[in-house]
């Protein structure tokens, strides 16, 4: 089996061909292709890891499309001095498919 390890959006993901994985927002359409930088790739029972080697990979992902992440709640309190705060959030997320790895 054939894999790898990426990095996306300042995390690593480990990725096969076929493996739908959600991103930090990326600036491309549903349709379009990216390329993503490998840091280990595993070919079987050969490991590569240098970065000579690694330069060669190519990781190619098609985008499916744009969404956003659950809504966190943010809350602050203060005992008796009447503060309240409360704040929410969505990320922005992207969603790829794995096609190639080369």
């Amino acid at each position: 089996m054939v894999y790898a390890v990426v990095r996306a959006g300042g995390r690593q993901e480990k990725v096969s061909v076929g493996t739908i994985v959600t991103l930090d927002r990326l600036k491309a359409q549903a349709g379009g292709t990216i390329q993503m930088e490998a840091l280990l790739l595993v070919d079987g029972e050969k490991v590569t890891h240098e970065a000579a080697a690694l330069a060669k990979v190519q990781v190619t992902a098609t985008v499916l499309g744009n969404l956003r992440g659950p809504k966190i709640v943010i809350q602050k309190y203060k005992n008796k001095t009447g503060y309240k705060k409360r704040m929410g959030f969505r990320a922005d997320l992207t969603r790829v498919q794995v096609t190639e790895i080369k």
